[in-house]
């Protein structure tokens, strides 16, 4: 019979950790003097184990011999004054899950993939401090109360995770019932649905009703982060009283804009672009050896939610992109990042649920470091910009760079191709409730009572895993093709392979679950990460199952590719859902928006002052032109060894570089150049010239160091990046 253990690992007083001296420093600035400070980790364990055994594991397994000691749970006679911070239930405990797989080395029952260890973080000081003081430091410095239970006192074990029974039963919805009705079940769900759009649903319904889960399917699928409805809008435009109308910025101006520029070197015989907004990242020749693939995204809502994990999984998404373009299996080669922030004295009332933007900054830089720096994945560029009007929500841009060779096994690595036939499988980490409704909440403004479901935490080590499997298994030739699991989870990734092979089906009930009591269009829906879909035929599975053994990652075999021309949902014996994948993926109607723009005039430029000696110093202490070293050094540049051109160089390796360069292998000299550019107080005058400063910036940088301007009839794979972000 399995009994929890418990097992406290406490820093040693002498080698006092950051985390310790944040928290005293943070109960000083109370007016609370707390004498000694010490942190603990503490572990839970399920197991048929002794006490002993596990602590004996412990120490070897999950301790730091020179700086931690495992030892008792901290007496109150000693630490009057303690508090723990633990996961919430449904929150991936990225800790508890790498240290389920170091003590299944020990244990080997441990490999079973159920989740049986829980964690939890203790601070503790040796001098009494008021709860409500303990409480209100712990929320606004060190845990989240979204994603993380606050407990002040001492707590003697954590219950094991239990959860309901899954309702699998068939929800029905009439969809004959009233408009308010229908825009009252849409907010209860949090779908988002507009009345133009649940009018296209009951027009394709045609009088029979849909399941919950039909209708989760739709709503992710038309959700703003999937369809880019307000890029794709039919907008009526007033530019000074002159009235036009713009059929989707989108295909009138960011795809045409890249398909003249690739049609004018094209005619030159110089198209070395492959994949453009057709994958889950864009796709370049490098060399006859190299492709380049670039996935810029950004993680704004979740950022502004929770700093940390929406920052690390958007980071962690791209890489998954990078991963899963064309067959699969890119080599991660660098990160970049840019980022915006409210000011960090901001000191307006902040509204319901709002955090104050230094923590945002903090928690988003903290984010990106643990998911690149974990997955072994260098930072080598990026910006940081101030600005008040990212004090409600940040912009948290992030990237990745991968090499794809130019084919597997005699096919183009940047094809996807799937035959009906083809099974459906799904590697890497497994579905919690993590990351529900993360797509449609894209959809709706931020403010109070948002579900903590949308929040994402990631566990960049089960990525690292995922990612050298990829790796492999479409090296050896055994992945048709592959996407990831992000927005919409398998209900995404399925739904979106399934229009290469005409349908697709598969059963939810086999999909591996963190723990029971999911519903079915939850396992469908969760954004749970570190997850990939692929395409594998079916004399492939035997060799691809055991590569997943040896490479530790879990494998499960879902369902089936057809030409049925319908995404099928099978739960066991019932079936949750059957769409028309046409309608799924083209059926949103065309959003209708309103513009008006009038150009402003410059402001004539007069002398602010004399004393350019105190003007100098203001703007050197400008946080948008002092120096973001205490940003980037956080996070590792040298890792893989390949970084030509770091964040800082020159003789004391201290002088700031416009751009980074990495090398693409030991055995070439052969490198790649990224920089960034921005400029948004452009935008408040003119955005054609903010757009066009953006871009002159970053090709300055890399002109910098050493990049060669295209010239006609020379190799020019120059290539761009562009994101469009208004904030408020």
């Amino acid at each position: 019979m399995n009994t929890t253990r418990r097992i406290d690992i406490h820093e040693n007083e002498a080698t006092q950790g950051p985390r310790a001296r944040a928290f005293a420093e943070a109960l000083r600035a109370e007016g609370c003097e707390p004498g000694r400070v010490v942190v603990s980790r503490v572990y839970f364990v399920q197991t048929t184990r002794s006490q002993k055994e596990v602590e004996i594991a412990s120490r070897n397994l999950l301790a730091d011999a020179v700086l931690e000691t495992v030892g008792l749970p901290l007496a109150h006679s000693a630490w009057p004054s303690l508090v723990t911070v633990s996961p919430l239930g449904g929150v991936t405990d990225d800790e508890a899950t790498v240290a389920q797989r170091e003590l299944a080395w020990q244990f080997p029952e441990l490999k079973s993939g159920a989740t049986v260890v829980r964690t939890a973080t203790v601070y503790a000081a040796e001098k009494m401090v008021e709860p409500h003081v303990l409480s209100r430091v712990t929320a606004a410095h060190f845990a989240n109360p979204l994603v993380a239970r606050i407990a002040v006192g001492h707590v003697d074990a954590e219950a094991p995770l239990s959860a309901p029974a899954p309702h699998t039963q068939n929800r029905m919805f009439d969809l004959s019932a009233s408009d308010e009705e229908l825009a009252a079940l849409s907010q209860a769900h949090g779908w988002n649905f507009s009345m133009l759009e649940w009018n296209a649903i009951r027009q394709h319904a045609a009088g029979r009703e849909l399941t919950e889960c039909e209708l989760e399917i739709i709503a992710q699928s038309w959700s703003e982060h999937c369809k880019h409805k307000e890029f794709n809008a039919r907008i009526a435009m007033t530019h000074n009283g002159r009235s036009y109308e713009v059929n989707s910025l989108f295909k009138s101006f960011i795809r045409k804009s890249t398909e003249e520029i690739r049609a004018k070197y094209a005619a030159r015989g110089e198209d070395w672009m492959l994949t453009v907004f057709s994958d889950n990242a864009g796709v370049v020749k490098l060399s006859d050896k190299h492709l380049f693939a670039l996935k810029v995204e950004t993680h704004n809502s979740p950022s502004a939610l929770d700093p940390v994990g929406g920052a690390m999984t958007g980071l962690l998404g791209t890489h998954r992109d990078a991963i899963g373009t064309g067959i699969g299996g890119g080599r991660l080669l660098f990160n970049t990042n840019v980022l915006c922030f409210g000011p960090a004295d901001y000191a307006r009332e902040l509204l319901p649920g709002q955090m104050h933007p230094s923590r945002i900054g903090a928690g988003v830089i903290d984010g990106i470091a643990q998911a690149g720096n974990k997955m072994g994945v260098p930072t080598i560029n990026g910006a940081v910009i101030y600005d008040e009007r990212y004090a409600g929500k940040p912009l948290v841009y992030c990237g990745t760079g991968a090499l794809l060779p130019q084919s597997y096994a005699g096919r183009n690595s940047w094809d996807k191709t799937i035959t009906p036939g083809d099974r459906i499988v799904v590697v890497g980490g497994r579905v919690g409730r993590d990351g529900i409704h993360g797509a449609t909440f894209s959809s709706v403004e931020l403010g109070a009572g948002i579900s903590r479901s949308v929040v994402q935490m990631g566990s960049p080590i089960t990525q690292k895993l995922v990612a050298d499997f990829m790796e492999e298994a479409c090296k050896l030739g055994l992945v048709a093709c592959s996407t990831d699991n992000g927005a919409g989870g398998l209900s995404s990734s399925v739904g979106e392979l399934a229009g290469l092979a005409g349908g697709a089906r598969i059963d939810v009930a086999k999909v591996p679950l963190k723990y029971a009591g999911l519903e079915p269009w939850e396992i469908l829906l969760s954004e749970s990460q570190e997850r990939m879909t692929l395409a594998v035929h079916p004399d492939k599975l035997a060799e691809l199952a055991a590569l997943a053994v040896r490479r530790e990652v879990e494998l499960t075999d879902i369902g089936v590719f057809e030409a049925s021309g319908a995404f099928r949902v099978d739960c066991n014996e019932l079936q949750i859902a059957n769409l028309d994948l046409h309608f799924l993926h083209e059926g949103v109607p065309q959003k209708q928006m309103v513009a008006e723009w009038t150009d402003i005039a410059p402001t004539p430029l007069t002398a602010r002052t004399t004393d350019h000696h105190a003007m100098l110093l203001k703007l050197l202490a400008s946080p948008n032109i002092r120096s973001r070293e205490r940003v980037s050094r956080r996070y590792d540049h040298e890792v893989k060894g390949k970084t030509v051109v770091k964040p800082y160089m020159g003789a004391g390796g201290k002088a700031p570089q416009d751009a980074g360069v990495m090398r693409l292998g030991f055995d070439t000299w052969e490198g790649i150049a990224v920089a960034s550019g921005i400029c948004p107080k452009y935008g408040d005058l003119e955005p054609y010239h903010m757009a066009a400063g953006a871009f002159d910036e970053a090709v300055r940088s890399l002109v910098s160091v050493g990049a060669v301007l295209p010239e006609p009839g020379a190799p020019s794979p120059w290539s761009a990046c562009d994101n469009f972000c208004v904030p408020d």
